[in-house]
């Protein structure tokens, strides 16, 4: 384990020792996993982080080891994972490793794949996109983990399914240039496996958004229709009906796109969220909560900074399938950059973003662990799939003291089971009681990490909290 870069926050973007996790939810955890110089590399940038199927968190990142700049530059990929919340995280693993000016690898992108432990990484490598030509081309690769990121298998070049004088598409064999969207792919409903490709078509430094899909779990990679001209890094995620919503980089009010068939046509012009203002820089858009998988809402959320700079990076949920985002929270009150989102098996948010304090010369990443409770400032609550008949904002449980010491006090009306569970979701312990409302319980042999505390009530109803052990 990297030691010493957990900075736990007392308050948000307060860099203190220690976790004090309010028993109604608040921010969890703060982590730093790279400051520039670590690892003997100049800088880090461009998160990506998704949850496993077991679990666990998979953040990648681009390794800048000699500047900040983008590819030609010689810059590795790597992988770290936690398997505590994000309270810790392991040593890096290289998924890609540079070799020099013009043989760097870069801007991952990750998705789930069809695959009972798999996960899935796109990304590019070489000359860049500005120096790539048909004949020269940037190059677009595909690595997989089969085991939720622990391992991955060496890439594997699939530059010739999307552009360059080789492509199987005669019409794309002009192409000047293609790289991936960074941050979250999209698995859908349907098992297709997408992400976003910004596509340079001619010699003018101006770039255009397609989706990049397989419908054999990576094996072969088809490109949709063109979905923006003047478009950026972009992501997508699945309606609850089915349809593709496409977030696309755009400086000022941030555009989008929807397509009816799967992600292979989109509508002839992009559209503007005329709430979500940000400047050109790349953010993340993921699924929250579906109504189709027994959550008591649909919700979606997302990620950008805020404003006209590269600061302020705020996350924003949507319910009502993306049309508005109504409410919305500053994470990062200072410089800050791309970001990528995900959820966690209780039901907390990820956060991994780039960020920068008064006083620093490069970036950091950092993983922000928080509630929706807290981004909703107690509006809204996650209700575990299945429990929709529980006003999402009741809280009746209460945990004492947090973080906790050796034994905590749960209190709830009519406690008849308690059951603990880990960030996993496996439970490690499960209580009986007699209808009191207190009980007392011995945490003192649980690793550290976030616990989820589930109490049931004489009638089959459950209320639950989350405690920092």
């Amino acid at each position: 384990m990297k030691k010493a870069l957990i900075l736990c926050m007392v308050a948000l973007c307060s860099c203190a020792v220690c976790a004090q996790v309010d028993a109604n939810d608040s921010i969890i955890s703060r982590t730093v996993l790279y400051r520039p110089g670590d690892y003997g590399s100049a800088n880090y940038r461009i998160p990506a982080v998704i949850t496993a199927r077991d679990g666990s968190i998979v953040a990648v990142t681009d390794k800048r080891k000699n500047n900040e700049s983008d590819l030609p530059e010689d810059i590795d990929i790597v992988c770290n994972r936690s398997t505590d919340g994000g309270l810790t995280w392991s040593a890096p693993v290289t998924i890609a490793q540079g070799t020099g000016y013009n043989h760097g690898f870069g801007d991952c992108a990750l998705a789930l794949d069809n695959n009972e432990n798999g996960i899935i990484a796109v990304f590019v490598g070489g000359p860049g996109l500005w120096n790539s030509n048909p004949s020269n081309p940037i190059r677009s690769y595909m690595s997989r983990s089969y085991d939720n990121g622990i391992t991955w298998t060496a890439p594997v070049d699939i530059t010739d399914f999307i552009f360059g004088s080789n492509c199987v598409v005669t019409a794309h064999r002009n192409w000047r240039a293609s790289f991936f969207g960074s941050g979250n792919g999209l698995r859908t409903s349907t098992g297709r496996i997408m992400f976003v490709a910004a596509i340079r078509e001619t010699a003018a430094q101006s770039l255009n958004n397609y989706a990049v899909y397989s419908d054999d779990n990576g094996e072969t990679w088809h490109v949709s229709g063109r979905a923006s001209v003047g478009g950026d890094e972009a992501k997508v995620t699945e309606l609850a009906d089915g349809r593709i919503l496409m977030s696309i980089r755009h400086g000022g009010h941030r555009w989008y796109n929807i397509s009816e068939d799967g992600g292979e046509t989109w509508q002839s012009n992009v559209s503007t969220w005329n709430d979500l203002l940000a400047p050109a820089c790349n953010g993340d858009i993921i699924r929250y909560t579906s109504v189709n998988q027994g959550y008591d809402k649909n919700r979606l959320l997302h990620s950008l900074p805020y404003g006209s700079e590269r600061s302020h990076v705020t996350v924003y949920v949507s319910y009502d399938e993306g049309v508005t985002w109504p409410v919305s929270k500053c994470i990062v009150p200072y410089s800050s950059a791309y970001s990528s989102l995900c959820v966690l098996p209780d039901g907390t948010i990820g956060l991994y973003v780039e960020e920068k304090q008064d006083g620093e010369t490069g970036y950091s990443t950092v993983f922000y662990n928080f509630t929706l409770d807290w981004l909703t400032d107690g509006e809204d609550s996650w209700v575990p799939a299945g429990i929709s008949d529980r006003p999402a904002s009741e809280s009746p449980l209460k945990i004492y003291p947090v973080p906790a010491a050796n034994r905590i006090r749960v209190e709830a009306p009519d406690i008849r089971e308690v059951t603990i569970m880990n960030m996993n979701g496996q439970i490690v312990n499960t209580i009986f009681s007699d209808g009191s409302s207190q009980v007392e319980l011995e945490v003192s042999d649980l690793p550290a990490g976030v616990y989820l505390i589930e109490c049931k009530n004489a009638h089959g109803q459950s209320s639950s909290a989350k405690f920092l052990r």
